[in-house]
């Protein structure tokens, strides 16, 4: 079945006075033009095909359930993550079917699904907390990335564990901090324990510096490190500094742990994780995801402001020693064409758990957002989406 694709005829593009193509198209808060898929260089039809197999192969979890219990994140998460410590603390709510939406030149060509709706995005959470990591490079509130963490905060003893305190900024950001001891309840060695959870406690702590782990544990230590940093809510923090200026909605949140909360100079703050592995991070729509998306493609910039600086933004875009497909927190690039075949090697995504998946493609001025889309498919999407850019 063909799903609708939501554009506007090209004569509509002529009626605005607007040019077909224009890489310098910031949509003001609450408004966003769509031009059809001819006027910026797609074949229709098949665009209309990669549209339609996203939608097809929305993700299944467990195989063979339907699609309604396979949205139902507070069923679906205690099974993805089913292990010790695995209970949520954070929380969960069904999502809405198969959605997304793909820029060009920062005008909507297409969209599918209900990309207003206000779903948990996982780690995709992660890209958002980089940039309030960001914004205190930026601010000098980090002088240097490569300094440690506890020569600037010190939330819990655990960071003042000999094994911990040569930890730097730049580490944590990249996951391969080893950081080791426990975050709202959650051990270090529970988050992705493999097949064995015990494995990692019979080997000890992890170097630190040397090896990559994707790991919610100490993600929401970074973040805790941050709301000392800052000592003030991330959430405030990124809405002023970074969803304000780029026009996004009044509609997203960022939740917390229902254990998760810190006192700070005499103040009660609600610390936020870096995922959605217990519950809880950032619930945000499609539409508001396109619009980080069009910040990374415009390297930080937006109408002019320079929201997030190019050097955080070269950064982020670095690759990772142990792993080259990763650069800042949920910055994930296509270094060697692994991660996307088909695309560009200075193609990026941010990617979260179902999967929430922010492209990024520098080389046609491309973002696409696309929602729910089982990850083994994620590669195939994209293939389809760069066979429909006509030469």
């Amino acid at each position: 079945m063909t799903y609708l694709v939501r554009i506007l005829t090209f004569s509509a593009i002529l009626v605005a006075g607007l040019p077909a193509q224009a890489a310098d198209y910031f949509p003001p808060k609450g408004a966003w033009q769509t031009h059809a898929p001819e006027a910026e260089g797609f074949d229709p039809a098949r665009l209309q095909a990669a549209i339609d197999f996203a939608v097809a192969s929305e993700t299944r979890f467990p195989p063979g359930a339907t699609a309604e219990a396979s949205r139902d994140l507070r069923l679906v998460i205690p099974l993805q993550f089913a292990g010790p410590y695995s209970d949520p603390i954070g929380p969960l709510k069904a999502h809405a079917p198969a959605n997304g939406i793909i820029l060009r030149h920062g005008y909507i060509v297409a969209e599918w699904g209900d990309t207003g709706a206000v779903d948990m995005t996982h780690s995709v959470t992660k890209t958002f907390l980089s940039a309030v990591a960001g914004i205190a490079f930026d601010r000098h509130l980090i002088r240097d990335v490569n300094d440690r963490v506890i020569d600037y905060v010190r939330p819990t003893p655990d960071f003042s564990d000999p094994h911990n305190q040569p930890i730097t900024w730049d580490q944590m950001l990249r996951q391969t901090s080893g950081w080791t001891g426990t975050m709202w309840g959650k051990p270090w060695w529970a988050d992705r324990p493999g097949k064995n959870p015990w494995d990692e406690i019979a080997a000890g702590p992890p170097p630190v510096g040397t090896q990559w782990k994707y790991s919610d544990v100490r993600v929401n230590a970074l973040s805790l490190a941050l709301t000392y940093l800052w000592r003030r809510p991330l959430p405030d923090v990124l809405r002023e500094a970074v969803m304000n200026p780029i026009g996004a909605s009044d509609a997203w949140h960022w939740e917390g742990y229902r254990n998760s909360w810190v006192t700070i100079h005499g103040r009660r703050i609600h610390a936020v994780p870096g995922g959605g592995h217990w519950g809880g991070g950032l619930f945000i729509s499609a539409r508001d995801l396109a619009r980080m998306g069009l910040l990374g493609l415009n390297n930080g910039n937006w109408s002019g402001k320079q929201v997030l600086s190019q050097k955080w933004i070269a950064l982020s875009r670095t690759p990772t020693g142990p792993n080259p497909g990763y650069g800042y927190m949920n910055w994930f690039l296509n270094t060697d064409r692994k991660l996307f075949p088909a695309a560009p090697e200075d193609a990026l995504a941010f990617i979260g758990n179902g999967d929430n998946i922010v492209f990024i493609d520098y080389q046609h001025d491309i973002v696409a957002v696309v929602r729910w889309i089982d990850d083994a498919q994620k590669a195939a999407f994209v293939a389809r989406l760069e066979a429909s850019i006509r030469p």
